[in-house]
Formats: structure tokens, sequence, C-alpha cells
């Protein structure tokens, strides 16, 4: 499982390129055996989230990131639909609203943390403000930010200091509990082309399709740039990048599910063991119980 695991990782310190890592799965399991084994891992992340809520001690945040059509929206729902309600929350992130931009750009992802005891998944994250952002730097200005007036103020160290702001704010979540991972979904261009083609076709998916999408699908190389340093720059010991092969949704959702599960066994987490005399007390009121 570790080995199998490692492969979508983007080893901290390594020389990142995405050039490395495939879109596309290529071994030997087919569609069905997978889905088979999804529904067994989905099975045992439920006991290992009620075992997390139950111990109220540790928290867990999935991030994932990805280019339009990539599948966040399908692997959320899939791999987490074994999971207790109360004890997930999932937020979805777009434009920042004047309220949001009043803050700092990692205020309203930190409102939106997980408490300890639940999961938290990000779709879309505080990874924007270096993704699109990124490929577009005018998005920036709305921040108000001081010494920041146009476009060409936004240089190298400012992107510098902001990745480090991100890596300054995983640390130290993780050393209060929150145990991180973050997915970025790997699609092929031929791939996400398909995608919108399906979605036009489709009656039903019409609504996810959006002439904007098109327009971002122009500016692909830059996010791939964008991409690539921002997982070089933030991928760490303690919050970890892993890049999944996305062109085949079954295969990214099962080895989501396993990367996850990995997780949850680091933890070594246990439902609390109550004290000796409330075992007692415990015994006494069952007794009480049964003679009522």
């Amino acid at each position: 499982m570790k080995k199998e695991i490692e492969q979508y990782l983007a080893v901290p310190g390594d020389k990142f390129s995405l050039k490395n890592y495939k879109t596309s799965y290529s071994g030997k399991q087919e569609k069905e055996d997978g889905e088979k084994e999804l529904e067994d891992l989905k099975r045992r992340l439920s006991v290992f989230q009620e075992t997390m809520y139950a111990a109220d001690s540790n928290a867990l945040l999935i991030i994932f990131q990805a280019m339009d059509a990539a599948g966040k929206d399908s692997a959320i729902e899939h791999v987490m639909s074994g999971i207790n309600p109360q004890g997930c929350e999932v937020h979805s992130f777009k434009t920042p609203n004047s309220l949001e931009y009043a803050h700092d750009f990692l205020w309203r992802h930190y409102l939106a943390l997980p408490e300890k005891g639940k999961i938290g998944v990000h779709n879309r994250s505080h990874y924007e403000n270096v993704l699109v952002c990124k490929v577009h730097p005018e998005y920036i200005l709305a921040e108000n930010m001081p010494g920041i007036d146009e476009v060409k103020d936004i240089d190298k160290k400012f992107w510098e200091k902001r990745y480090e702001s991100i890596r300054n704010f995983e640390a130290h979540l993780s050393a209060n509990g929150t145990t991180i991972i973050k997915f970025f979904l790997h699609v092929s261009k031929e791939e996400q082309k398909q995608r919108f083609l399906d979605r036009i076709n489709d009656p039903k998916k019409n609504w996810k399709f959006s002439e904007g999408d098109l327009i971002e699908r122009k500016r692909w190389d830059d996010y791939m740039e964008a991409y690539e340093v921002a997982i070089q720059e933030t991928s760490t010991k303690d919050a970890p990048w892993y890049v999944i092969p996305a062109d085949q949704k079954w295969h990214a959702r099962l080895a989501i599910s396993k990367i996850i599960e990995a997780a949850f066994e680091k933890l070594d987490l246990r439902f609390p063991e109550l004290a000796d005399d409330e075992l007692e007390r415990l015994d006494d009121i069952k007794q009480r119980l049964v003679k009522d």
C-alpha cells in the first residue's frame, strides 16, 4: 500500500515537474474491480471517521484542486458518500465577496476549517490565490494591499511571501492536530475537451458548462506552470501534495480513498476508554435498567 501511494506523492524538497506524473491509469485493474474495492474502502473510512469523531482530538483537512472538469465534485461525492454527515463538512470556494476581500487571503479559509473530531473538505481552497491569481494577477488588486497599486507591483518576491504564508498556515494547523492532505487531480487537456463536449451534449449537464471555461482553457500552459510552482513550494511533510491521474474517474476516486485511509491509519486513533470507576457506574446503571 505504501509503495502504491508514494507514486502519487510530490516528494517535499524534490524538484517537481508535472511531466513526471501521468494523467491516465495504465495498470491491470479493471474498472469493475476498482469500484468494488472502493465500496470496501468507503466502509473502512466510515469506521475511521466514527473513531475520530469519538476521540475528538484530531481533525482532517482534505484539499482538492484541479482544472475545470477534472472530477473534483464527483470525487468528493463518491469518496465521502459513506461518511456520517455529522462528522464531515464540505466547503466550495468561489470568488471572494466584499467582506472576504476586506481580510487577508487566508481568513475565509481559516473560518472553514474542521473542528477536532471532524473531516473538512475544501473544494478549491486558499491555493486559488497562487493559481488563478498567478495566471490573472489583476485579481490581487481587489485585495487592496499596501504597496500593491498595479499589476507590476506583484513581483516574484510577492509570490514567495504568499507561498511562505501558506506553508506557515499549514504548519500551524498540523502542529495543532489537523492532518492535511492535498490532491491535485491531474487531467489531460484532451480528456478535459471530451468532458466539456459531454456537458454540452447532455441537457442534464448543460448547467455545468460556462463559456468562461474555454477562456481559461486557452491559458492551460500558464495554469500548469502555476501548479508546478505551487506544488514545489508547498508540498511538505506535514501537508503533502498528491498528484492523482484523473482521466479515469473510477481510478482517481480509488487512489484518493487509499491515501485518506493511510492518513487515518497513521493517526492510530482509538475510541475513548472509560476509567474503572466510570465503568462501575455504568454497570450499576445497567443493572437498574434491567430491573426496571
